[in-house]
Formats: C-alpha cells, structure tokens, sequence
C-alpha cells in the first residue's frame, strides 16, 4: 500500500470498489478523451469482478487510488499477447476521477504499477495512448516510456479519426539480460 501527505491510498481494488471504477470509466467513455465513443462496451459490474478475479488469479495487479475512502482513480495491467513468448510483457491502463485530474492520481497509481509488475517479473510495459491527450503522454514520458509507434486513424470519435500513439517502458533487466530461469510471471 502506497500512502503519501495528501492522503492519496493506493492499495489492490475489492469488489466493493467496483461501482466506483466502472462510475469512472463510464466518465471518460461519455465526456473524458475518448468522448463520443460509443458506450456499447462498457463492462457490467459482474464483468468487472470476474475481470478482477482473473487478473488476481494470474497475479496482475488491479489498484484503486483513493481519497478519504472514495474511489478516485484506478489501474491494472493485462497480457500484451496470448502467447507464452510474451508472458514477460504487459500492456497497462490507468483511468483517473475527473474531479481528481492533475493531482497527482495518475502519478501515484503508473508508479505502483511499475513497482508491482517489476517485483513479478515483468520486463515490459506497453500502453496506448490518444495522440491528442497531452497529459498522459507527459506522464509517461516522466516515467520513462518512449513513443515506439503511431497508429494513424485508428479511433473514430468527435466525427473524426484520431490517432493512437504506442508507447514502452523496460521493467527491471529489461531486454538486456536473458531470463535464466522459470521464474518470472506465468503464461498466459
């Protein structure tokens, strides 16, 4: 558990969070950066928990920031691919209340995931970002990710294409040392 001065909690999310998290979710399908987006997807409260079970079965972190007990943002990883070849690399998602934006949620919350995915064994992070969200590409580039690619009119919101910019950070040896054992994250 992360605590800091502003009384900012990160911890693993509960079930009992789970209304929360889908409330902001919801937020940032409806008015957030992917406004416009269709909400046909969205995941239901039992999707969200069977998610998070998943997730805790596979040892993948899912946490929750909170402020005063109330839910204020959270993060988890997922596989990048099925495949056993990349079970050392995972691809991340971080969505913040926004009422909570620019406090430093987000910060707290990519430095737990890091932390956690690096203590599992992980070696990669991957994210994918909207071209046009300056914030969180600022975040991750504070936390070491490069821009890797572009994937040009890949998003079709506000009456228009947008773009997605893919970003990578290294966790722990990274690439640069071969696994040297079966230790590490499990496949898949």
């Amino acid at each position: 558990m992360i605590e800091t001065p502003a009384a900012i909690v990160v911890r693993p999310s509960r079930d009992t969070d789970v209304e929360s998290m889908l409330a902001i979710y919801r937020r940032h399908i409806r008015r957030g950066i992917e406004e416009g987006v269709e909400d046909t997807g969205t995941p239901q409260p039992d999707d969200l928990k069977d998610r998070r079970k998943n997730l805790r079965n596979r040892k993948l972190p899912h946490l929750v920031a909170t402020l005063r007990g109330e839910v204020v943002g959270y993060a988890y990883v997922v596989s990048f691919r099925k495949r056993p070849a990349y079970r050392f690399t995972v691809k991340h998602s971080i969505y913040v209340h926004h009422d909570h934006q620019g406090q430093g949620v987000g910060r707290l919350l990519m430095q737990a995931l890091i932390d956690a995915c690096a203590a599992s064994g992980f070696r990669q992070m991957i994210g994918y970002i909207d071209a046009e969200n300056t914030a969180s590409l600022t975040l991750h580039e504070r936390f070491g990710f490069a821009r890797v690619g572009l994937l040009p009119g890949v998003a079709y919101r506000y009456g228009k294409w947008s773009d997605s910019v893919m970003v990578q950070r290294s966790l722990g040896a990274g690439a640069t040392a071969p696994v040297t054992s079966k230790a590490g994250p499990p496949a898949p």
